[in-house]
């Protein structure tokens, strides 16, 4: 059988933290590992993802060129995924003459089809820049919480995602000046024509074939109904649209990252002398793609889409994402600080590569989102891999070494014990590699470690260390027995833990067959594991803690702040006396020969309020409409310009004299108090 094998292109504007490592590279790595073992023609390929906005983002934070942030952070992933064994047959990237070559080729070849529609559109354009501006590069007032540095595609306050559109007061990252609405034209992937193909291809096949999570999220997507796709971009770091008429325009890296894999594919073929098109364009080939489930739409939707319009290509075998890794019990953040990235783990632990891979996979978010604890990794290091994997080991070399110098005794009797640990052992190794046909890492590992625990019971209940003083002979069988299990894990656990399987197989002194012959010589003891002393880990749990205040003490210095001195304190019963609610913005508009008031009806719950406001300067009447807001709501009523106002917006202001609504992050009931 010939597999195709892809994890997820990292994205190389930064590093990737381990919930990365436990989503899409770690399952694919076990899974080649084993589809390798046994015989299959596999071919391994990922690479780093290196265009889009948010290269020339990260470029502008560093003070640098695109170039040099992805040549920076290609090689630093590359340096991960080495150190943590995952044995890619090639990390590529997507810089690579070669990729744009075949991007290019890959939307000519849809193009000259008639495949893709043309549609022009208005985006914010900087005049001063002479550039469309991708949405990264706008900022303005969140609408949802006003915060005055939302980006234009999400606030990174509230988390809400937005266009920029929607922003308030939008301005360009690259000039501070206003952008302009300049229409501009672009060719878009219409997925709404291919809902015919998903129905049949997912809908009608994939149910009992995927995982629940990924079919029912495709699922959803179909049956929601799909749009067009734009699948190119104003922008000049990428892979440039092959069309005259598209000049200044690069393909989406939506569109060109998943090509990625082609290209990364006719690189190792061409490596290796092999046909790129028996992996890409042959029937018998399972194209099998590992992602986190952020990923499964553009995989499972998008990309087979493009594929089957191209018309040359086989379609995904297997899409099996996983869910999330959180931490700590919280969602895992590069930007908040809460994460464990990957180098830094390799810094602080550089021996227990390992025993990461084990306990991610221990915990693997397979079926739902799951939870990585420091102190849950330094128990799962000790209580199932020191006491259980690792003392079987070391107890079995140890006694063969003090009963008979280290060589494999002649099994002198057949006895039923040894028979039925024999046959238990050939039963975890199909369990185990059936499970892992069947993508169900965190199970398969789990029957490994059973076949350590049977080791352990055995040797407990035949206490071999007393037998051998009245039957040797009988002996002789139990360590004989015992070694084969030590030799069937060392064969298991290859595709789990591949250091500590190199170290195994260094101690029985054995290759890649894993047989244990009598007089067989195997070399000393070694300890495959050791515990992680508690200063460790509380360093570690300390150090996620103080990122985390550093990130926000980081986000305070962002926002100007305003120097006016604190008014003169008041008591709570002071306090007591305002009464703040709660209400939405039913409608708005100028008060006529007043420059800065608004008139705004205000839904309170119970009641609705006219209340005047000097906002008109800062926001428009259609920009406030909708808003939830909080206002004095017993504060005397009194009158303006002949209006009669009934309570007071609460406004934030800034240095430079901005006004700022202060609103409720999630919506509320209207008339809520606010304490």
């Amino acid at each position: 059988m010939r597999f195709l094998i892809t994890s997820a292109l990292p994205y190389a504007n930064g590093p990737k933290h381990i919930g990365h490592l436990a989503g899409a590279y770690l399952p694919a790595d076990i899974f080649t590992r084993y589809a390798k073992a046994q015989g299959h023609d596999v071919a391994f390929v990922c690479g780093s993802d290196e265009h889009g906005a948010a290269i020339t983002i990260q470029a502008l934070k560093e003070n640098t060129t695109p170039r040099e942030i992805v040549d920076k952070y290609h090689e630093l992933l590359k340096k991960c995924f080495i150190e943590f064994n995952i044995d890619f047959d090639i990390y590529h990237r997507t810089s690579d003459p070669i990729h744009h070559a075949t991007a290019q080729e890959f939307f000519t070849n849809l193009n000259d089809k008639g495949i893709f529609q043309i549609d022009e559109s208005e985006q914010y354009f900087d005049e001063e820049a002479k550039v469309f501006l991708a949405d990264r590069y706008i900022k303005g007032t969140c609408p949802n919480c006003s915060y005055d540095s939302a980006y234009g595609d999400q606030c990174e306050r509230c988390g809400k995602s937005l266009s920029p559109q929607e922003l308030i007061e939008p301005r360009s990252t690259l000039s501070g000046k206003k952008p302009a609405l300049k229409a501009t034209k672009h060719w878009s992937l219409p997925l709404n024509k291919y809902e015919d193909f998903l129905q049949e291809w997912i809908v009608k096949d994939k149910k009992d074939k995927w995982r629940n999570t990924v079919y029912g999220q495709c699922k959803s997507w179909i049956d929601g109904g799909l749009q067009p796709r734009a699948v190119t971009r104003d922008l000049d770091w990428g892979v440039k649209v092959p069309l005259k008429e598209a000049e200044g325009k690069v393909l989406y890296v939506w569109f060109d990252a998943p090509i990625g894999y082609i290209s990364a594919t006719k690189a190792w073929a061409e490596q290796n002398n092999k046909n790129w098109k028996d992996y890409w364009c042959n029937k018998d080939t399972k194209l099998v793609h590992f992602i986190g489930k952020d990923n499964i739409v553009f995989h499972c939707i998008i990309f087979p889409v493009m594929l089957y319009a191209h018309g040359e290509f086989i379609l995904p075998d297997n899409v099996p994402a996983n869910e999330f890794l959180n931490l700590e019990g919280d969602k895992m953040s590069t930007s908040r600080g809460w994460s464990i990235e990957m180098h830094e783990f390799l810094e602080a632990f550089p021996e227990k590569t390992d025993e990461l891979r084990y306990y991610l996979t221990a915990i693997a978010p397979e079926t739902k989102d799951s939870d990585f604890t420091w102190k849950g990794f330094q128990t799962a290091n000790k209580s199932e891999l020191v006491d259980i994997l690792g003392n079987f080991v070391n107890r079995i070399v140890m006694l063969t070494h003090k009963f008979y110098g280290g060589m494999v005794p002649v099994p002198a009797l057949k006895m039923e014990a040894e028979i039925l640990l024999d046959a238990e052992m050939r039963g975890q190794v199909e369990k185990v590699h059936k499970l892992l046909s069947q993508y169900k890492f965190r199970e398969a590992q789990f029957e490994l470690m059973n076949l350590a625990r049977a080791g352990n019971k055995y040797l407990a209940d035949a206490e071999p260390w007393k037998l051998i003083k009245t039957d040797e002979e009988r002996t002789k069988t139990i360590m004989f027995a015992g070694l084969q299990v030590a030799a069937g894990l060392a064969k298991l656990m290859r595709y789990f833990l591949p250091k500590k399987a190199e170290l195994l197989a260094k101690i029985l002194n054995i290759d890649a067959g894993f047989i244990l012959e009598p007089h067989h010589k195997i070399n000393e003891a070694e300890y495959l594991f050791k515990p992680i002393e508690d200063e460790l880990i509380d360093a570690q749990i300390q150090k996620l803690k103080q990122r985390v205040e550093e990130k926000k003490e980081a986000l305070v210095r962002e926002i100007e702040t305003v120097e006016k001195p604190i008014k003169a304190e008041i008591t709570i019963d002071d306090f007591n006396k305002i009464d703040l609610r709660v209400g939405t913005i039913l409608e708005a508009k100028k008060v006529e020969k007043a420059d800065k008031l608004l008139q705004l009806t205000i839904h309170l719950g119970s009641e609705t309020r006219t209340i005047l406001s000097g906002i008109a300067q800062h926001y428009s009447p259609e920009e406030v409409v909708g808003l939830q807001v909080t206002i004095v709501a017993n504060l005397a009523p009194r009158k303006m310009r002949g209006i009669e106002s009934y309570g007071m917006i609460l406004m934030a202001e800034d240095a430079n004299g901005k006004l700022v609504f202060v609103s409720p992050k999630d919506e509320v009931s209207n008339g809520s108090e606010t304490r």
